[in-house]
């Protein structure tokens, strides 16, 4: 029992994954909590309570409580984790795991705090904070110990974490701000200021799945989505291109793509002739969005390669983290370190 006792969590913008030593994924549901306002009391957590977005009576409201990769809501963060750390121990009765928690990169000391102690709470034994990228490297499968550049970027819900490593530590890094849901976002904005239809989040993100595309000429593709018009008020259906998605997502794409020029041009000469020949990988849901390895490729000039299970990686490099404990502990943050840091 004491083996299945670590546990690894990829606490996401979006999506809350949680690694089982020993047993893999065991869970992935929606970073999503709904709350009855009136009482104070928790309704749902995670796909139920996602159900409810955008779909609730006054009385009861459907949050996220992370944004752009940082807790907005501190107790519906610590909520949402002590539901899913007793969905996992519950199931396979297990007692006080080890606890290896994904951050992004740009988390400040004050947030990584709020996290430790959200973890501590929960009633894990220790709990460890890792990067994203590094977890995202270890889980795509790179050797991130050797004395050779890795340069990897996970595309998140949130935020999109970029980092060069080597030896196993980050040697440079970045975290932008612009992920998954602020392509949501510009799309459902788009289709308001372009065709005075409102859609919501997840309409928005369902098209982006569908039919987006980050390289002009990669498909071509159209579908209907239904949403309220703007002048009458009433509902209406649209037909919506690959080409207005392109057109709409232009701009957070744009950010991703400087964020990740910016990190090549101040990473050392030595490690950026590593990349050049192994590549870029990339990771996170967000990677998923179709012809964007090869848009980021055409504006780096560097070969980019998509991780084999992209939406999994930092989960499964939480889990990876647990196997080399003794080998990065020193460069993590944990309960035991939290306290002298501050």
């Amino acid at each position: 029992m004491g083996l299945l006792t670590d546990m690894g969590i990829d606490l996401g913008t979006a999506t809350v994954l949680v690694y089982l030593k020993g047993k893999g994924i065991v869970l992935n549901e929606p970073s999503v909590v709904a709350i009855d306002q009136q009482t104070g009391k928790v309704l749902a957590v995670g796909g139920d309570a996602q159900k409810m977005l955008g779909r609730t009576p006054g009385n009861i409201i459907a949050i996220r409580p992370l944004r752009e990769g940082v807790i907005a809501d501190f107790d519906a963060t610590e909520i949402m984790l002590k539901h899913f750390i007793f969905e996992v121990c519950k199931r396979r009765r297990l007692f006080r795991p080890r606890v290896v928690v994904c951050i992004p990169a740009g988390t400040t000391s004050v947030e990584k705090k709020a996290v430790i102690e959200a973890v501590a709470r929960t009633g894990a034994k220790e709990a460890y904070l890792i990067e994203e990228p590094r977890a995202a490297a270890l889980g795509a499968g790179l050797d991130i110990f050797e004395p050779s550049g890795n340069m990897v970027v996970d595309i998140g819900g949130g935020t999109t974490d970029i980092a060069v490593l080597s030896m196993g530590e980050t040697v440079i890094s970045c975290s932008v701000r612009v992920g998954g849901d602020k392509f949501d976002d510009a799309i459902a904005r788009y289709l308001k200021k372009e065709k005075n239809i409102l859609i919501g989040e997840r309409s928005a993100e369902a098209l982006k799945k569908e039919i987006g595309s980050a390289c002009p000429g990669s498909r071509s593709l159209k579908t209907e989505v239904r949403g309220r018009d703007m002048v009458t008020g009433l509902p209406r259906s649209l037909e919506v291109s690959t080409e207005m998605i392109l057109e709409a997502t232009n701009e957070p794409l744009w950010i991703i793509i400087q964020g990740i020029r910016q990190v090549l041009e101040k990473t050392p000469p030595e490690l950026a002739g590593d990349i050049y020949d192994k590549g870029i990988v990339i990771t996170g849901g967000g990677a998923l969005l179709d012809g964007l390895s090869r848009v980021i490729a055409e504006q780096t000039g560097v070969p980019v390669y998509l991780a084999d299970d992209p939406v999994a990686s930092v989960a499964l490099g939480t889990g990876k983290a647990l196997d080399v404990l003794d080998r990065i502990s020193g460069t993590l943050i944990s309960t035991r370190t939290i306290s002298a840091a501050l």
